[in-house]
C-alpha cells in the first residue's frame, strides 16, 4: 500500500514539476507562411511609399504652408468630387455637407453645412485639403493633396465647392443624419451555429485537438482535460517570451507549439491553426481578460504597443488611436467606430462582411491595408507588441469567443 501511495505522490510530483515548465515552441523560423504574400480578394496595391509598423520613415513629412490668391474653381465639379466614394471613400465618410449631402454621411470631422459662412480663407481652405498637418500635426484628416489622391485643380474646384455651402443639411430619413442615427447593438446568439457559422468550428477545433501528428502525437497526449488546463489559458494571451523575445500571441503559440510537440504545420492563418484557435478560446469564455506585465521585458513591450498605436501609417496617414481615439464613438459613412475597450473580447470573429473567421491579427493587417498601408506578417513583432496594449485595455472584460460581427 505505501508503494503504491508513493508511486502516486512521484506521479503527482512529476505532473506538477511538467506543468511548471516551459511549454515546447520551435523557436526558429517563421510561424506563418512565407513569404508572406496578401489575402486574395484584398485590394492587390502596394504602398511602398508610406509608414507602415515596421518601416516608420517613409512618409514624407508635411511642407511648408503654400501661399495661394482667391480661388476660382468649378464648383459643381468640387462637389462631384468631394461625394466620389472612388478617391479614398469622400469628403462625406467624414462630413455632413449642406443640403445636396448624399446618404448616410458620417460625423468624424465637423459639419461642414455653413463653412461659406465661417470667414475661412481661401488659402486656409486649399492648404488643409492639400495637407491638414501644416495647421494641426494630430488632424485626422488625409493629407489629400500631399499623398496623392487629389491634384491642385481638383482641391481648387473642392474649395469652390466649400465656399458655396451656406445653408443646414436636412435629412428626410433620419439614418441618414449621424447625430441621430442609433448605435449598432450586438445582440446575436454567438454561440449558436445557424447564427455565427463560426460556431461550429468550435467541433472542427475539438477534433483537431485529438488528431494525431505526424510523430504520433496528438493535443489530448499531453492535456488529458482540456477544459481544465485550458481553462484561462486564452485569456492570459498575449504574454512575452523571453525564447522568442518577443510578445507571443494564441495563434504564433499554436504554429510553434504543434510544430514542437507533434512536428504538424499549423501556420498562423491556415484552417487548423484558425480551429485550434477558435476552439481553445471557447474553452475560456466568460473569463476575465488579465495581462502579465510583471517583468521589465513585458512592460517594455506593452510601452512599445502603445506607441505604435500612435503611429500613423499609409497613404492614409492614419493611427489606431485616429478611428478608435479621436473619432471614437462616431460615425465613418454607416460605419460605426467603437473606442478600444471592447474591440478584442469577441476574437476570433466571424466576419459577416468577407464570410470567414478572423484572429486579431488577420484584423490588425485588414486595418492596415485599409488605410492603404502594406500589411506585415501575421507574427511580426510590431503585431504581437500591438495586440499586448490592446488586450490590456480590455483587461477585465470576459471573452465570448468565436463572436460575430459585420
Amino acid at each position: 500500500m505505501k508503494a503504491v501511495f508513493l508511486g502516486f505522490a512521484l506521479s503527482l510530483f512529476a505532473a506538477s514539476v511538467l506543468a511548471q515548465q516551459p511549454a515546447p515552441l520551435q523557436v526558429d523560423g517563421p510561424a506563418s507562411p512565407q513569404p508572406w504574400q496578401r489575402y486574395r480578394g484584398w485590394n492587390p496595391t502596394h504602398w511602398d511609399n508610406f509608414n507602415t509598423l515596421a518601416n516608420p520613415k517613409a512618409t514624407p513629412a508635411h511642407g511648408a504652408e503654400i501661399a495661394v490668391g482667391e480661388i476660382v474653381g468649378d464648383p459643381v465639379k468640387g462637389q462631384k468630387l468631394a461625394f466620389d466614394r472612388s478617391r479614398g471613400g469622400g469628403c462625406l465618410a467624414c462630413h455632413v455637407m449642406g443640403p445636396a449631402t448624399a446618404e448616410t454621411p458620417g460625423n468624424v470631422g465637423p459639419d461642414l453645412s455653413e463653412i461659406g459662412n465661417t470667414g475661412r480663407t481661401d488659402q486656409w481652405l486649399f492648404n488643409y485639403i492639400v495637407d491638414p498637418r501644416v495647421y494641426n500635426a494630430n488632424s485626422v484628416m488625409p493629407p489629400w493633396g500631399k499623398h496623392g489622391f487629389y491634384n491642385e485643380a481638383e482641391i481648387r474646384d473642392i474649395v469652390a465647392f466649400l465656399k458655396t455651402l451656406k445653408t443646414p443639411a436636412k435629412f428626410a430619413d433620419p439614418l441618414d443624419d449621424p447625430a441621430k442615427r442609433p448605435r449598432p447593438v450586438e445582440d446575436r446568439d454567438y454561440l449558436d451555429p445557424f447564427v455565427n457559422p463560426a460556431a461550429d468550428h468550435i467541433e472542427t477545433g475539438a477534433n483537431l485537438f485529438k488528431k494525431v501528428g505526424p510523430n504520433g502525437k496528438a493535443c489530448i497526449t499531453c492535456h488529458a482535460t482540456p477544459e481544465a488546463s485550458f481553462k484561462r489559458w486564452a485569456v492570459e494571451m498575449p504574454k512575452w517570451e523571453p525564447r522568442l523575445k518577443k510578445v507571443l500571441g494564441a495563434e504564433e503559440f499554436i504554429a510553434r507549439h504543434a510544430k514542437a510537440t507533434m512536428d504538424a504545420d499549423y501556420l498562423m492563418e491556415t484552417a487548423a491553426n484558425i480551429d485550434l484557435s477558435v476552439y481553445l478560446h471557447s474553452l475560456a469564455n466568460g473569463e476575465a481578460i488579465k495581462v502579465d506585465l510583471s517583468t521589465p521585458e513585458a512592460q517594455a513591450a506593452y510601452e512599445r504597443g502603445v506607441k505604435l498605436s500612435q503611429f500613423k501609417v499609409g497613404q492614409f496617414d492614419f493611427a489606431c488611436t485616429d478611428c478608435h481615439g479621436q473619432a471614437a464613438n462616431k460615425w465613418l459613412r454607416g460605419q460605426w467606430l467603437g473606442e478600444p475597450k471592447g474591440q478584442f473580447d469577441h476574437f476570433p470573429v466571424w466576419r459577416t462582411s468577407r464570410n470567414e473567421i478572423w484572429d486579431i491579427r488577420k484584423r490588425f493587417q485588414w486595418c492596415n491595408v485599409q488605410v492603404r498601408a502594406n500589411e506585415l506578417p501575421p507574427d511580426a513583432v510590431e503585431y504581437g507588441e500591438l495586440e499586448l496594449y490592446l488586450r490590456k485595455v480590455n483587461e477585465g472584460q470576459k471573452l465570448a469567443a468565436p463572436n460575430i460581427r459585420h
